[in-house]
């Protein structure tokens, strides 16, 4: 892919009008969220776009001319809903460029200045690009080159910092055909990486960065591609004098140091090329070093796969300095001891009564002691190695220790993470950066969303390893991604090790499972669970450019299994895994989504249960199932027993004024659902929304509304009948003979944490003070998309 070879015969030349009538056809409509085929079709139009002029420079350069004229206009007729996909599109292609002119550098920068005065998200979108855009103008080259060395985990001594993408599949969705069409497009794509090799990668660098910073009037493509094919092995050489010279010109702020820059790199040139046969370069032709894939890895997550451990094994294979070397043991003792020990460390331990008083002579007297004395060193290791092979279920084993208090050193670290959350809510959207928890004078049920890098005041620490979890898969997937950050976070907060070394980012792309024939009674079960991939859906609502590249890519990955199918032996282009590095390399901006805490108690002697959902809740009475179908489909309500059960109801009812009032109402009902993300746009508020099965009824105190907004809920059974709970349509976290649940949003761990030490000290433990009230109560899931929210 990254061949390096010059301009004529690897792709044909497009006239800039076919480039405007591609770039036309790309760009979101009206009509894109009726789902008709034609928004499917988009993805594969922009990456149709991209291919076009993949492999030819004069291509590309044709392209950035025809966006940023394109940007101009949209920005002189006012039409912002063209803005956001044309700037990405843009700044996807500048990065791939082999040469851009001052002027259109200079251009593109001032267009990306005027955003700042758009409102949210397109200002910070525009200083986000805005200063990218001011250091490659600089150093050009940078951002092709920091991209691939980050991407390619490239060893090199001046820019330590590397990525890789987890894309995590749910095993109910891609299963069969759906999970080969994946498995098959990702394996493909690295194995295109994989045959480059790392050698071919800093030729790519230094192909890249020298023709950027020189141009074709001082640098001649094929020249310097061949020489960098004879010098072999010293090409590493040439890539590490290269990458240090970049980084130290941005570091030092790119200013005045052009002509120093370009003097440097034409030195290089010249030492790599050879000053034997230099000639006139008026019309030399350069070649094109596109982008290859990010690495990917590939998992079904099914119960048995602990997504924190395959980051540290990661972290392990990718030191490559001692500074950030991560042993085996250091591993295990973080992680603790088990792939499935994240939640039960969780859970409540229970001890063993043991009826040994530690004295010799309480010994029964079968025991022999001299045969216990004389036991050597070799003999106890092998039983306490063949104690831990064949564990007893009534003896009690000791565990890895766990720092219970941690040390000054990581609660700060962990609460300067939790200050840069609360600085980005605020920011994002206003509001307390609560996440609808404990919402007070100035509240609001806004979204948060998008990076507020111009109000934040508190900066992440830098870290070198950044993880990009792509989760592929309808609600159920994104729940369980909700949990196991939320544990990750309980655990991170006892103690640090993942947080100070890697940053995550989350990405979602919805996927529906393939629907089957089923029997009239679970087809109206199926039809009241509504739509499976509502936070899917919700994201393409507020943001087009999600709508038509993402959500038309869960469409598009079935059509791509009945293709393979017809057609098992055509080789293919890597669709999918081009679309998702797309996505991963443009989409910077998180839509936060609150974590909902639930804690269920059953109506048996077992031990209550706390979990986390983040989309959805249903409450069944399993008896009235039938029942509540035949009078939703009759329209009438006849004797109780029809109508359901009866239920307590104490909720917090949200308002748009703030003015949050507690109720307590007691209804008659087969069911509920709880909601936490709208369905439509004119609903969106960060908020629950509570509905019954059957329509509203009024009595001569109280009237219940069709909906209820709110906070917080409690729910109990006021009968002898439990009921069901299923959390994010999930059947695997499904929970029987329920007597009543409590919700509310989910308190972020280094929060609890701060807010514990506080009282141990006697600080006050009802009031905020010091650093902790900039911290962020609330626990969100930020998933990344292109713009945040459109309104």
């Amino acid at each position: 892919m990254c061949s390096m070879e010059p301009t004529a015969g690897c792709s044909p030349t497009v006239p800039e009008p076919e480039l405007y009538r591609s770039i036309q056809a790309v760009l979101p409509r009206d009509s894109d969220q009726q789902l008709t085929p034609v928004c499917f079709n988009k993805g594969m139009l922009r990456w149709t776009l991209h291919k076009k002029v993949q492999n030819n420079p004069g291509n590309s350069l044709s392209l950035v001319w025809v966006l940023i004229k394109e940007l101009e206009k949209a920005e002189r007729w006012d039409s912002r809903k063209c803005i956001m996909p044309l700037l990405h599109t843009l700044m996807y292609a500048i990065i791939q460029t082999a040469y851009i002119p001052d002027e259109l550098y200079k251009r593109v920068y001032d267009f990306c200045k005027r955003l700042l005065t758009y409102p949210h998200p397109y200002c910070t979108v525009g200083l986000s690009y805005t200063r990218q855009m001011k250091t490659e103008r600089s150093v050009p080259g940078l951002m092709y080159q920091r991209m691939l060395t980050a991407e390619q985990r490239i060893k090199n001594e001046h820019y330590p910092f590397q990525e890789r993408v987890f894309v995590l599949a749910d095993p109910d969705v891609f299963s069969g055909s759906l999970g080969q069409v994946l498995l098959g497009d990702i394996e493909a794509s690295g194995a295109s990486g994989r045959s480059l090799g790392p050698l071919d990668h800093m030729r790519c660098v230094v192909q890249h960065s020298l023709q950027a910073a020189l141009g074709a009037e001082r640098c001649h493509g094929q020249r310097l591609a061949q020489a960098l094919k004879d010098v072999g092995q010293d090409v590493e050489t040439y890539f590490q004098e290269v990458l240090a010279t970049l980084e130290q010109i941005a570091e030092d702020g790119g200013r005045g140091e052009g002509g120093a820059l370009r003097s440097r790199l034409q030195q290089i040139y010249s030492e790599i090329v050879g000053d034997a046969d230099v000639e006139p370069l008026s019309s030399s032709p350069l070649c094109d070093c596109p982008l290859p894939n990010p690495e990917m890895s590939f998992h079904l997550w099914t119960e048995d796969l602990d997504i924190w451990r395959e980051l540290a094994k990661w972290l392990r294979s990718s030191s490559v300095t001692e500074q950030f070397s991560l042993s085996q043991e250091q591993e295990d003792f973080e992680l603790g001891e088990s792939p499935g020990d994240l939640t039960p460390s969780d859970m409540a331990r229970f001890s063993v009564m043991s009826n040994d008083s530690g004295i010799e002579r309480d010994l029964p007297p079968s025991a022999d002691l001299s045969s216990l004395s004389s036991l050597d060193s070799a003999s106890i290791s092998a039983s306490w190695e063949q104690s831990k092979s064949e564990p007893d279920p009534l003896k009690l084993s000791r565990r890895g220790g766990i720092k219970m208090k941690p040390s000054v050193k990581d609660s700060m670290v962990l609460m300067q993470d939790t200050m840069e959350d609360h600085a980005n809510l605020v920011g994002g959207g206003g509001g307390d950066g609560n996440g609808g928890w404990g919402r007070g004078r100035g509240a609001t049920l806004q979204r948060r969303a998008g990076n507020s890098t111009m109000q934040n005041p508190f900066p992440k620490q830098q870290r070198h390893f950044t993880a990009r979890i792509v989760a592929m898969g309808d609600d159920q997937v994104l729940g369980r991604l909700a949990k196991a950050y939320y544990f990750f976070r309980k655990r991170e907060a006892r103690r640090l090790f993942l947080t100070i070394k890697v940053n995550l980012q989350f990405y979602y792309i919805p996927v529906c499972r393939a629907t089957a024939p089923t029997s009239p009674v679970k087809e109206n079960v199926h039809q009241s669970k509504g739509n499976p991939c509502a936070l899917g859906s919700y994201l393409s609502i507020v943001d087009p450019w999600y709508n038509s590249n993402i959500r038309s890519l869960g469409c598009m990955i079935p059509k791509l299994a009945e293709m393979q199918q017809t057609n098992p032996g055509t080789p293919k282009d890597p669709f999918v895994s081009d679309v998702i590095s797309y996505y991963v390399r443009t989409g910077q901006q998180p839509v936060y989504f609150t974590i909902y805490f639930v804690k269920i108690i059953f109506t048996s002697a077992k031990d209550p249960v706390e979990d986390v959902f983040l989309t959805h809740l249903e409450i069944d009475f399993p008896e009235f199932r039938q029942f509540s179908a035949s009078v939703r489909d009759k329209q009438r309500k006849s004797s109780a027993e029809v109508c359901g059960a009866v239920i307590s109801m104490i909720y917090r009812k949200v308002t748009l004024s703030g003015r949050d009032v507690d109720k307590g109402i007691s209804v008659r009902t087969s069911g509920a659902q709880i909601n936490a993300v709208p369905s439509t746009q004119a609903e969106d508020l960060n908020c629950l929304t509570l509905t019954l099965n059957e329509s509203p009824t009024k009595t001569k105190n109280t009237t219940v509304d069709s909906k209820i907004r709110t906070s917080s809920v409690k729910i109990r059974t006021l009968e002898s009948r439990s009921f069901v709970v299923t959390l994010d349509r999930d059947c695997r976290r499904t929970f029987r003979d329920v007597q009543s649940i409590e919700v509310s949003p989910c308190l972020d761990p280094g929060y609890c944490v701060q807010k514990t030490m506080r009282s141990k000290l006697k600080l006050g433990e009802d009031k905020d003070a010091g650093l902790s009230k900039y911290m962020s109560k609330g626990l969100p899931l930020p998933i990344n998309t292109f713009a945040g929210i459109i309104t």
